[in-house]
């Protein structure tokens, strides 16, 4: 809308559906969003008004709540959603501290889909093979880039922790720093959007499917979560002798209770199971384990004041503010309800069948369905809602034929 419009104060709406609107620009069934598809009002949050940096035309962006005209949040909304669990955190006197971790790759402008995405020439006038991770060497040719990157970032008020080239062929990270989630999930969206921008101005394509490139590892958000009281700031993961309290059980407890229903909210796409399903540090498990990678949730070596639970299941895929809602959620659920968890696991280990996890979409999908957690946690609206979208896609995914069934299958008998 116009400056002068958004300064005016004028009300911008929008469409209930537009909400559940799938990858591919369809949308499910009315019933899903009410048969009448009446409007919401798209309220901007005053602390989340940018001007774009790499915007030649002088432009802003508001992050908005998806709010029904009567006031109330719309059930459909994921920043909704992960509002109404910080809240409920908040009435036990609690509010927790998350940090996001995205990975993503850095592509040369691909305009062909049915080839592989291939890695920007260096300025050694070569494409990069792989040997770079954790390198400080720049001849990958993207300095300029990461520079308006870095500028974007602080522009948009972006505080970073570490960035690093990661395993994967022209694969990067990003450290957010910790703090609200909310705060959070806000930057780890603008970040997305800010690294696409840029990268088209640089001739680039930046990446965030879960797994984009065969052999090579695929790109997650993993989501650090601690809890502290409100007005001191106390780690209520740790006691006054720095050891692990009941809450931090009970927390882990309901992650393990709700990861397996949960992992649609985390792995939403056909891709995200690409990455699951070659677990190289990508673990489809909801074991537990002290700084060990193989295990979904991992505690990472700290400090008790820094005592932490590291979900490592969301891919760079998953949607920020759902993700992080349903790990906190599930969370919660473990500290109402003081849920156990398993022993801890070490070392190489098997996957017991009880804490394994869907490694399909469709199977996912069919698990978040007979979920009365998810319902309980999230609302009938949402899930059926989601669900609808969600199996829309891989309907969509099943109606193409891969170019490996062509290679492979076409010459079976």
């Amino acid at each position: 809308m116009t400056a002068e419009g958004f300064l005016e104060g004028r009300r911008l709406q929008m469409a209930r559906g537009v909400l559940l609107q799938c990858i591919m620009g369809g949308y499910p069934p009315a019933r899903f969003y009410g048969s009448d598809d009446g409007d919401l009002a798209l309220n901007a949050d005053p602390r989340q008004i940018h001007r774009l940096p790499w915007s030649e035309t002088p432009r802003a962006l508001a992050i908005c709540d998806a709010d029904e005209l009567s006031g109330e949040s719309s059930r459909l909304s994921t920043r909704g959603q992960l509002k109404q669990v910080i809240a409920r955190y908040a009435a036990l006197g609690l509010a927790p501290v998350v940090a996001t971790e995205l990975e993503f790759f850095v592509f040369a402008a691909n305009d062909d889909p049915a080839q592989p995405f291939r890695p920007p020439v260096g300025l050694d006038g070569r494409r990069e093979e792989g040997y770079s991770a954790f390198s400080v060497s720049s001849n990958n040719g993207l300095r300029p880039f990461f520079k308006e990157i870095y500028e974007g970032m602080a522009a948009l008020g972006l505080p970073r922790d570490t960035f690093m080239h990661e395993m994967g062929v022209s694969q990067f990270e990003i450290n957010l720093l910790h703090g609200d989630p909310l705060l959070l999930a806000d930057q780890t969206f603008l970040f997305k959007h800010l690294l696409k921008e840029v990268a088209l101005k640089h001739g680039l394509i930046v990446v965030c499917m879960a797994k984009p490139l065969a052999h090579t590892p695929g790109s997650s958000m993993h989501i650090h979560q601690s809890l502290v009281e409100m007005g001191n700031g106390r780690n209520v993961f740790s006691d006054d002798a720095g050891q692990p309290t009941a809450m931090f059980r009970h927390f882990i407890g309901g992650l393990q209770a709700g990861l397996a229903d949960f992992t649609a909210l985390f792995a939403p796409n056909v891709n995200s199971y690409q990455r699951l399903c070659h677990p190289y540090a990508s673990p489809n498990n909801a074991c537990w384990s002290h700084d060990n990678r193989a295990a979904g949730l991992r505690i990472p070596a700290s400090s008790p004041v820094a005592r932490r639970v590291e979900n490592r299941l969301p891919g760079a895929d998953a949607n920020p503010y759902l993700a992080i809602a349903a790990s906190l959620a599930a969370g919660l659920h473990g500290i109402e309800n003081e849920l156990e968890p398993t022993a801890a696991i070490q070392g190489e280990f098997e996957v017991p069948d009880n804490l394994s996890l869907p490694c399909t979409l469709h199977a996912a999908l069919e698990r978040l369905k007979r979920s009365q957690l998810a319902r309980e946690l999230f609302g009938n609206e949402f899930i059926e809602g989601y669900i609808a979208s969600k199996t829309m896609e891989l309907t969509s995914f099943f109606d193409e034929i891969t170019p490996w069934e062509r290679r492979v299958l076409a010459a079976q008998a």
